[in-house]
């Protein structure tokens, strides 16, 4: 009988013992926390995310990343991906979340555990400038080719208003294919074209016309990660003091940040 009872009190113990294993490892903050660096999913888009002359990543996302994982103490890291397999890289732990000018589409908050959204955007349609007075609406775009990022809100955007497109592995390939003449038109997002088309931009001689959609960034998190919540409170503390707008200023998105002062539940899931 005694026995059998220490055989019970064992058993019991094992299982609080892998319980208590389990709530441990499940803490996405303690994780990154112990491994000494955060690992962020990005890809090259300016002015999120990009490499400066020394080949160091800079940005609005990147610096802000950068800042989260010094206040959590540990070290940041970013990681190109392939944007169709975000979703993807996060369950494996490739990447701890995908911060890189993310539109919170149902797809993402349904697959991801996504903050508070900062910034405002929009999809826009590129074209050579010599063309822009050609289109000014969706109609005027039907007999277009366009090149659209994979997995992205602009190719939602063509497939929801029924345009021609190819779908290549970043933004920035598709305004190499209307600069080259091998698409006639892209459609990115509205921060991106206004930091890389224009006057005085890589592309000068191109420029954004149509906006075909708005929307908002956040960052995306695993499933029930504690991340997300650790995330939101530095939104709230580094746009409290300044810090959020400061970085914002420096690549020129302060007009599209979301105030962060706490009051909105997010789009958490």
């Amino acid at each position: 009988m005694r026995k059998k009872i220490l055989s019970l009190c064992l058993a019991g113990l094992m299982i609080c013992g892998l319980a208590a294993c389990g709530s441990s490892s499940s803490s996405d903050v303690s994780y990154i926390k112990k491994k000494g660096k955060l690992t962020v999913g990005i890809t090259d888009f300016q002015p999120m995310d990009y490499k400066d002359s020394d080949g160091n990543w800079i940005g609005f996302d990147a610096d802000m990343a950068t800042q989260v994982a010094k206040d959590l103490g540990v070290d940041v890291e970013f990681v190109e991906i392939d944007w169709d397999n975000k979703i993807l890289e996060l369950k494996n732990k490739s990447i701890d979340c995908v911060w890189n000018g993310m539109t919170l589409t149902d797809e993402v908050t349904k697959s991801m555990n996504c903050t508070r959204a900062y910034c405002n955007n929009a999809q826009v349609v590129v074209v050579k400038s010599s063309d822009a007075d050609k289109y000014k609406d969706v109609d005027s775009l039907k007999n277009l080719k366009f090149a659209v990022e994979e997995g992205s809100a602009g190719e939602k955007a063509a497939k929801a208003n029924d345009l021609n497109y190819t779908s290549l592995s970043s933004q920035a390939d598709t305004l190499m294919e209307v600069q080259s003449g091998t698409s006639d038109a892209s459609i990115i997002d509205l921060l991106m074209a206004g930091a890389m088309v224009g006057d005085g931009t890589s592309y000068p001689d191109l420029t954004h016309t149509v906006e075909l959609t708005t929307e908002k960034y956040g960052v995306g998190c695993r499933q029930n990660s504690d991340l997300t919540d650790y995330i939101n409170q530095e939104f709230t503390k580094l746009y409290s003091d300044g810090t959020m707008e400061t970085i914002a200023e420096k690549y020129g998105v302060q007009d599209a940040l979301i105030p962060q002062d706490g009051s909105e539940s997010g789009t958490e899931s």
